[in-house]
């Protein structure tokens, strides 16, 4: 390897304490790593270290030995790391990316928060580490599409990390650490949930430290310039929201998103929370053209295909926000996932009861009944093999046997050619790793942080992360915050799920504080009619239509399919095949973006 000891940085380096935005892929060179970067970052350097920091670290001051944190959180880190290695990201918190780059040691340290909202990529070529803040900003000649990645993507409609759309291009999921020196690389978790489980609690002093934790954690939020808050009328939504005016001690700016169309529009809850809190609440009703405008632009957005639907929404109401002069939006994201409040948990918990069957009546008695005839055609009958069925399948396997893919089915869907190079069996055997290293007692428990990767990380904070940037706003998630984190992990298991009520303690801690009708409200959230519009709306039919007709030409997806997607199946069945024509529609809008930024 060729040693340098100068550095190469161009433009010229400013100052530590300067925070620039700098372009789209600005490149930092050195002899043995290569940095392409798009995120705002502060750069401290001395003795030939370089370190970039990106997002917002919360540093502890009994770390630097009695004196105050440095100004520039880049020479904190660059501090930190001299003084405790690898150990560093243990003793930060808050949303944080940092790279350090030795070039004595010919090394490179990488780091990023305990959900990546800050994400690190990496490449390894010609005996050099690069690495970018996005999966494009490494798509070099040598980075092709990866087919796995497609198949993953199809399977999630976000492709999970480590995965990239790149063959050669990585991802370090949330609470990872990367050193890389002289060509071997290190990879590991800094931070895994662990779960105590007890079995009791005293209810009235945690829900005085929860109700402490969020409303410190939304204060400190509203610290960053004008701040309003995303507001769908969940609970979630609802608590960020209020807690903001309380810490305020004036009306929020509150922003939310309505579809006309039936099943879909939630708006009368955002209302209920905003007149009960005595928000300034901001509406918008969606319109099919909206979606003409914003599905292009979110789609190209982002490093690679994203397929979740409500993120054209959420950029929607981010864009108006923005227009209002907002700075930082809050979101509710985690308050489902960290104290369970997902429906599948209460359905999980159900398909429980039967590994507690003895095993020889499991064989003998009801696994056979899916053999029998009368099980296809007696309701009652059919129910019970369908549980039978159904339960038999081992977490976390089961957690996906109702997945688009899985139903449609990838011989069905993917071309002969395309689908002999994919694996189909690694997306189960991915969820399997993640399953198997998680700390936990329980089943709910390991669904949660099963989630946090998948659900949160993965999907989730990536579509508010990336639609908030495309419209110029910063976000924040106060049910993130780390201290709330860390106080779930320590809950009762009948705190999250008493019976089959979902989030418990989470409600009741609140009960003083949301309005009932928000409390005994289901889940929904953003949901987009997409299908029904792409039946209804000419200008929509024809966006799809033409965009899934440019996919013909990949060969990645079956011809005749597509044709019977769009012509028959989408206009008998609009709101489950909207689904699937909206996550091939974006993989090809990204596919085919301009790649000249």
């Amino acid at each position: 390897m060729t040693q340098d000891a100068s550095l190469d940085l161009s433009p010229p380096q400013p100052d530590a304490a300067d925070i620039a935005h700098r372009p789209p892929h600005e490149r930092l060179q050195w002899p043995h790593a290569e940095a392409a970067l798009s995120d705002r970052v502060t750069l401290d350097e001395q003795d030939g270290v370089l370190c970039l920091s990106r997002g917002r670290p919360v540093f502890a001051p009994a770390d630097f030995g009695g004196a105050s944190v440095p100004a520039s959180p880049a020479a904190a880190w660059r501090l930190l790391y001299a003084r405790h290695g690898q150990t560093a990201p243990n003793r930060v918190h808050g949303r944080f990316a940092v790279a350090i780059v030795d070039r004595n040691a010919h090394s490179v340290f990488l780091a990023t928060d305990r959900f990546a909202t800050h994400p690190w990529c990496f490449a390894e070529r010609g005996g050099r580490l690069l690495f970018a803040d996005r999966a494009d900003a490494l798509s070099g000649a040598s980075a092709g599409i990866d087919p796995q990645a497609v198949h993953a993507y199809l399977f999630h409609h976000v492709i999970p990390a480590p995965l990239t759309i790149f063959k050669d291009v990585q991802r370090m999921e949330g609470g990872h650490r990367l050193l890389w020196q002289n060509g071997q690389r290190q990879l590991e978790a800094w931070w895994r949930p662990s779960f105590q489980e007890p079995a009791r609690m005293d209810f009235a002093e945690a829900k005085l430290q929860f109700r402490h934790i969020v409303e410190t954690a939304v204060a400190r939020a509203a610290e960053r310039g004008k701040v309003g808050a995303f507001l769908s009328g969940g609970t979630d939504s609802s608590t960020v929201a209020g807690m903001l005016c309380k810490v305020g001690g004036k009306p929020a700016e509150t922003y939310s998103m309505g579809f006309d169309a039936s099943g879909y529009d939630e708006m009368d809850y955002a209302r209920t929370a905003s007149q009960h809190f005595g928000t300034h609440h901001h509406e918008y009703y969606v319109t099919p053209d909206d979606l003409l405008e914003g599905i292009p632009k979110v789609a190209q957005h982002y490093d690679q295909p994203f397929g979740n639907s409500s993120a054209v929404p959420a950029w929607l109401c981010a864009r108006i926000a923005r227009r209002d002069g907002i700075d930082t939006l809050l979101a509710g994201d985690g308050g489902d996932e960290l104290f369970g409040g997902n429906t599948r948990y209460a359905k999980q918990k159900i398909f429980g009861w039967y590994d507690d069957v003895p095993g020889a009546l499991r064989r003998s008695l009801l696994e056979p009944m899916l053999d029998l005839d009368i099980s296809k055609r007696l309701p009652i009958v059919k129910k019970a093999a369908s549980y039978v069925e159904q339960a038999r399948v081992p977490l976390p396997d089961r957690i996906h046997q109702y997945t688009l893919l899985v139903r449609v089915g990838a011989e069905n869907l993917l071309t002969p050619d395309y689908l002999a190079q994919i694996d189909q069996e690694a997306p189960a055997r991915a969820a399997r790793e993640v399953w198997s290293r998680i700390r936990a007692d329980s089943d709910l428990n390991r669904q949660l942080a099963f989630d946090w990767k998948y659900t949160l990380a993965d999907n989730d904070l990536p579509k508010i992360l990336g639609t908030t940037e495309l419209a110029g706003v910063d976000v924040d998630f106060p049910l993130l915050d780390d201290a709330l984190l860390d106080f779930s992990l320590a809950l009762p298991l009948d705190y999250k799920l008493r019976g089959f009520t979902l989030r418990w303690f989470f409600k009741e801690a609140l009960r003083d504080f949301l309005p009932e009708t928000i409390i005994k409200k289901k889940k929904h959230g953003f949901g987009l009619p997409f299908g029904v519009w792409a039946c209804q709306h000419a200008g929509l039919r024809e966006l799809a239509g033409d965009t899934l007709g440019q996919l013909k030409q990949r060969g990645i997806v079956q011809p005749a399919l597509i044709d019977r997607l769009i012509d028959e199946l989408l206009p008998a069945h609009p709101g489950y095949y909207g689904e699937l024509v909206w996550i091939l529609m974006m993989m090809e809008l990204w596919l085919a973006r301009p790649t000249s930024h």
